[in-house]
């Protein structure tokens, strides 16, 4: 007889690093939140430990939360409330970062990315990125618009969703 035994979750959690070209150093490294890195759990606890490590070096840190559930990375000096964030540091300027907070209604702010002192920062408009993959991607034809968002949204978020749908139909 043949069962199956239960096997522990192998979790990959992905980043980009920007590193210089001649000597392999990370100069910028970009964090995309995911539900695991950002939900109270283990998960949680390790991404904390690598952002603090992160933060104690001279890496950009360029941090994109794109999730409503679960609470904010920690910081101080933001006593709003926004939907999701961007997180700039940089590592001249830190504790001092740039947060860029926005909501669901709102699109993703353009912001640039930290590099070298010599370099130009380009310009990432990550709005009109994440517009075209989902285009290329075909995600219209994935998503069921027609349930409920998880987390809920708020009553006027959600009248707001409506409308926006039906204008697409």
């Amino acid at each position: 007889m043949t069962v199956a035994l239960p096997m522990p979750e192998q979790l990959r959690e992905t980043y980009l690093e920007i590193r210089e070209a001649r000597g392999d150093q990370v100069i910028t490294t970009l964090e995309i939140l995911s539900p695991t890195n950002k939900l109270p759990g283990e998960g949680r606890r390790q991404y904390e430990q690598k952002r603090l490590a992160l933060l104690g070096t001279r890496t950009h840190l360029v941090e994109i939360d794109l999730l409503r559930a679960g609470p904010p990375m920690p910081m101080r000096g933001y006593a709003g409330q926004s939907d999701y964030r961007i997180l700039v540091s940089r590592a001249a300027t830190r504790p001092l970062a740039d947060l860029l907070p926005f909501s669901l209604r709102e699109p993703i702010p353009s912001f640039r990315v930290p590099l070298q002192a010599q370099d130009d920062e380009p310009e990432l408009d990550l709005n009109r990125l994440l517009h075209d993959l989902y285009d290329r991607a075909g995600y219209d034809l994935r998503v069921n618009y027609a349930e409920d968002a998880d987390p809920p949204l708020s009553l006027e978020d959600a009248t707001w969703a409506r409308g926006l749908l039906s204008a697409k139909a």
